[in-house]
């Protein structure tokens, strides 16, 4: 029989006996089994019954004196052992020393050895009838043990460590009981060797402190190294102990409550004492034994530990369709954040309802997998308790953790073993943590708490983020155009539908590069195989189809089963959570839902106190669905959210929010209108006109709001704009109103205005005479708004070429207004317009003696102002006109100066620029005339149409610089053109239309083409000769340019 030594090392087996000491290169490469007592345990008599020939002095010291406690259990002994011989189950069985007898022949690819130190370490503890032996005997012992863990060369052997691959625990007491603690596991082990001290659970409770330190320091040790444990509990109580009916170690304390990747735990049908003692090779306690080491032996660790942290990973969340989404960016920030040394441990993702949040979180949680081999990584969802409980049980189950009692939930369980340091190190994610009293309370209160515990959320809710976060918050961007079209051709099956870029482009632009939107309109084109354009156009028709889009549902493998896949589902989520608890943020998102979504000035929201709309603002903010800009109070609407948050009003039967009340609440803050008040209504008019695009028909409120829209366009010389807005008003005041009702002629003066900027001066004249004759009947001779009407039309006229008509009216209220103030904005608006037709009659002398006046009284006005500038230009004009082509330049280029800060295709500038460049001509400056005429008549040829008066005029300019600069060939085709469109536009005489003709005949005559030349400037002085008097400077010009005409001819 072998020889075992009582302390260190001892090779068992059936070649131990010779004498040759094992080779050390060996041992480290074939497995090796080593079995270890327990306190008073032996390294021989533990593992079997052992025998007088296995006996020497090394082993068993000799017998001490005995004292009454010996006796006490000598008695207790003798009785055992008289009742293990009474015939039943427990009669006396032989007990091999199955590690020397049986391992190593089954399995012999292993060595088996058996290791002895001193375990008399609890000797003189329990001294009876001695109170203070048990305190100081614990305080050593703690202080033993705080000795040995301070030990490096101990504590961290990284040899030890990294050789040791599995530890099997036979009824070990890792823990103290889950009732009393150390104490009373401690008492009942105690209980097998000595007699029960009263003082004994009490003692060693108070320094249950450094036991604790003692097992978490293993439990560290575990992680690091990667071990594998195989805990084995006892089946059945130590009956035969007097009145003992329970386990000498219970089942929470013969284990170390790691997640089921490193601990795995089994029960032996058997007591503590007898667990260890094998009869024979088909022994049930032997048999599990041996397989548990076989397997493990078979099964590379490093295969189990990975498996395992697989495990966890997916503990409570199906992660097994990856994102498709990489956002390296955010990934890398998180990542960053989490695991460098900055003492943060919580990171928050916030943003949109489907912006990619948790298919972030899904590709941190692989990152981690990948890069983290040691943390492992817990997924809670937090969409509604149920799924948040159901979590936690999944956790519970894939660690293998039980509950501490019946009263505890899943929730506490987990949050408790997470605070442990059984669970090691790990990555929690919580997932769509959108309502944080989603458990009753506020959610912070079941996080755990563990310094080896990093946290990552997901939520729409900045207020959330920043609760649970502090300040490591990441906002989710939308995705680039680069990083959409990416992700939509991972998610077609047909990867070739993405070369049609125009199509591919307009789509993700109109699904605003969201990744749930884009998911959604994949599944839809590979379920239908339709094409990207055929999805696109589906989505162009209307507002209800892309509704009905956006609410389709489908299939997405990466979203938690409970999670809405349909964007449309997914915000109405979150607009109902805004509606249970802020009716203000909700009023304020449906008045939204009504304006254009882009630019929206605070100052246009509903009114409210200060801080109850920002806190409003705040919230919406928050779930992403407004976005601040950089320029202060101006916001930005997520465009699709702008639209389903429409139709999620629809649905709230009586509690919508109206089109009406939108339009009444933009009526209220809307300013007057005029140039001071330009900065305020600019804002605003954007989103009037889509509250007026809402409305199929108006009504009062619609009205009032078109006519301010109306105004404001016409006093931004937007003309065409505002035709189409002030007709509809029109239409309904027509019908709503009386004949000669106030607003009614308000608006149709207006739309006349803005008929005659938009170059129909027809309608413009008849509406604005039918206007003045009612006027006329119905309000005094001088009243503002009679003048204003008759201004109006005298302008009319004079666009129209009806000078003298124009001459006669403005004489007639530029008389009237002469009792106001010399500097009454609307006398000094009448004389201007007398003076422009004084210039257009040939009256230039009168038009620069009343213009010089205006200018000089207007002077006081803003130098950008558009009343000083434009009578500074049309006294420019006057001067071109004299012959003071100095003055005349000098006074433009000031006006073109001032009206740099308009945008480049403003009407004003252009008008501006157009008469510098006449000057220019008439100056000499010939080249500078062309260069600023080019690029007048380019903005206008991407801007206007080609009937567009104003286009026409520029080119005509245009044609007679190119005549000045020699350019022959490029004038006659550019005067050809413009001839042929105001043929077909304007009348016979129209002055423009002669003028036009009149230049071409010129160039005719220039490019040699005599006959042509005669015979259209024979029509324009026939003309002339019956509309314009004797003296005219434009009848005269046509007159001496014939005559040279027919002299050239006949030359």
């Amino acid at each position: 029989m072998v020889t075992v030594h009582r302390n260190g090392l001892t090779l068992l087996g059936k070649d131990v006996a010779r004498s040759d000491p094992p080779r050390w290169k060996v041992l480290l490469t074939v497995p090796s089994i080593i079995f270890i007592h327990g306190l008073r345990g032996h390294p021989q008599n533990t593992w079997g019954r052992g025998s007088d020939e296995g006996r020497d002095t090394e082993r068993d010291p000799p017998p001490k004196p005995t004292s009454r406690l010996k006796t006490f259990f000598k008695r207790d002994k003798s009785r055992l052992r008289s009742d293990r011989s009474s015939p039943g189950p427990s009669s006396p069985q032989p007990r091999p020393f199955w590690p020397h007898e049986f391992m190593p022949h089954d399995i012999p690819e292993a060595m088996v050895w058996t290791y002895g130190y001193n375990s008399q370490v609890i000797s003189g503890l329990f001294t009876p009838n001695n109170e203070n032996s048990v305190f100081q005997h614990g305080r050593d012992l703690a202080g033993r043990f705080e000795r040995e863990i301070n030990n490096e060369a101990i504590r961290k052997s990284q040899v030890c460590r990294s050789r040791t691959k599995l530890i099997v625990f036979l009824g070990t007491p890792h823990r103290g009981s889950r009732a009393a603690g150390w104490g009373v596991t401690a008492a009942k082990v105690a209980r097998l060797a000595y007699s029960p001290n009263i003082k004994l659970v009490e003692a060693l409770d108070v320094n249950s402190l450094a036991l604790d330190t003692i097992h978490e320091e293993f439990i560290n040790i575990v992680h690091d190294s990667q071990l594998q444990i195989h805990s084995f509990q006892e089946g059945r109580p130590m009956s035969t102990i007097p009145g003992h009916v329970e386990k000498i170690v219970d089942d929470f304390s013969s284990r170390l409550g790691l997640p089921q990747a490193f601990e795995k735990v089994e029960t032996l049908d058997a007591d503590h004492k007898q667990m260890v003692k094998c009869t024979g090779r088909e022994d049930d306690r032997y048999r599990t034994i041996r397989t548990v080491i076989q397997h493990f032996i078979h099964r590379p660790p490093v295969e189990a530990s990975s498996a395992a942290r697989i495990t966890n990973t997916a503990a409570s969340r199906s992660l097994e369709a990856r994102a498709e989404i990489r956002r390296d960016d955010i990934l890398s920030k998180i990542s960053t954040t989490l695991f460098t040394n900055n003492g943060y441990n919580r990171v928050a993702l916030v943003g949109l309802g489907g912006i990619g949040k948790s298919q972030i979180a899904i590709q941190f949680a692989f990152w981690v997998e990948e890069n983290k081999p040691e943390v492992s990584v817990f997924w809670l969802s937090a969409l509604s308790k149920a799924s948040f409980e159901q979590s936690c049980r999944e956790i519970m189950t894939q660690c293998d953790i039980n509950q501490s009692s019946a009263t505890d939930d899943a929730t506490t369980v987990v949050q408790q073993y997470l605070s442990s340091k059984a669970s090691g190190k790990w990555v929690l994610i919580l997932d769509n943590v959108d309502d944080a009293q989603i458990l009753g309370q506020p959610i912070h209160y079941f996080l755990p708490k563990s310094r080896d515990g990093l946290m990552l959320f997901t939520t729409r809710s900045q207020e959330i983020a920043s609760d649970l976060a502090l300040s490591e918050v990441i906002r989710i961007p939308e995705m680039s155009p680069v990083e959409a079209k990416g992700f939509l051709e991972k998610s077609l099956q047909k990867k070739d539908l993405i070369e049609d870029e125009t199509a591919t482009g307009a789509l993700l632009q109109a699904l605003t590069y969201l990744p749930l939107a884009i998911t959604q309109a994949a599944a839809y084109i590979n379920k239908n195989s339709a094409s990207i354009a055929q999805y696109l156009d589906l989505l162009s028709q209307a507002d209800e189809n892309m509704v009905e889009l956006l609410s389709s549902e489908f299939r997405d493998e990466t979203r938690h089963p409970e999670s809405a896949n349909a964007v449309v589902a997914s915000w109405l989520v979150s607009f109902n959570q805004i509606s249970e608890t802020d009716p203000i943020a909700t009023r304020l998102l449906l008045f939204l839902a009504w304006i254009e979504p882009k630019a929206i000035p605070k100052s246009i929201f509903p009114e409210e106190s200060e801080i109850e709309l920002y806190r409003a603002i705040g919230i919406l903010l928050g779930y992403g669905f407004l976005s601040q800009r950089k320029e202060e109070g101006i916001y930005d609407m997520h465009s699709l959210v702008h639209l389903v948050t429409r139709t999620w009003n629809s649905s709230r039967g009586g509690n919508q929010y109206t089109l009406r009340e939108a339009m009444s609440q933009m009526i209220m803050v809307f300013p007057f209108i005029n140039w001071e008040t330009r900065e305020v209504w600019r804002q605003y008019l954007p989103h009037a006109l889509r509250a007026l695009q809402n409305a199929a028909t108006l009504d009062d409120e619609g009205s009032r709001l078109g006519d301010l829209a109306g105004k404001s366009l016409y006093q931004d010389k937007r003309g065409r704009e505002a035709v189409e807005v002030l007709e509809r008003v029109l239409q309904f005041r027509n019908e709503a109103l009386a004949e000669d009702d106030l607003d009614r002629l308000s608006s149709q003066h207006v739309l006349a205005c803005a008929y005659k900027d938009d170059g129909q001066i027809k309608e413009a004249i008849h509406l604005l005479e039918k206007v003045v004759f009612i006027k006329s009947n119905l309000l005094a001779e001088d009243s503002l708004n009679r003048l204003t009407s008759q201004l109006a039309l005298a302008i009319a006229y004079r666009n129209n070429g009806q000078v003298k008509e124009a001459i006669s009216l403005l004489e007639k209220v530029v008389s009237i207004r002469s009792n106001l103030a010399e500097d009454d904005p609307d006398r000094l608006a009448s004389q201007h317009e007398l003076a422009c037709a004084y210039k257009d009659n040939g009256q230039v002398k009168e038009a620069i003696t009343l213009l010089e006046k205006v200018v000089s009284i207007r002077s006081n006005l803003a130098e950008d102002h558009p009343d000083r500038l434009a009578s500074q230009h049309t006294l420019a004009c006057a001067y071109s006109d004299d012959g003071h082509m100095k003055e005349a330049v000098g006074l433009l280029e000031k006006v073109v100066s001032s009206q740099l800060n308009l945008a480049e295709d403003h009407p004003s500038r252009l008008a501006s620029q157009h008469a510098l460049a006449c000057a220019y001509s008439d100056n000499g400056q010939i080249k500078e005339a062309v260069s600023l005429l080019e690029e007048v008549v380019s903005i206008e040829s991407g801007l206007l149409s080609d009937d567009d008066p104003d286009r026409l005029v520029s080119q005509h300019a245009l044609a007679c610089a190119y005549s000045d600069n020699g350019q022959i060939k490029e004038a006659v085709s550019l005067l050809e053109k413009v001839v042929s469109i105001e043929s077909g536009l304007l009348a016979v005489g129209h002055p423009d239309r002669l003028v036009s003709q009149h230049a071409l005949a010129r160039a005719y005559g220039d490019d040699g083409r005599i006959e042509d030349a005669i015979k259209l400037l024979e029509q324009v002085v026939s003309i002339r000769q019956i509309t314009l008097p004797e003296g005219h400077p434009k009848r005269l010009a046509s007159e001496g340019e014939l005559k040279s005409l027919h002299q050239a001819y006949h030359q």
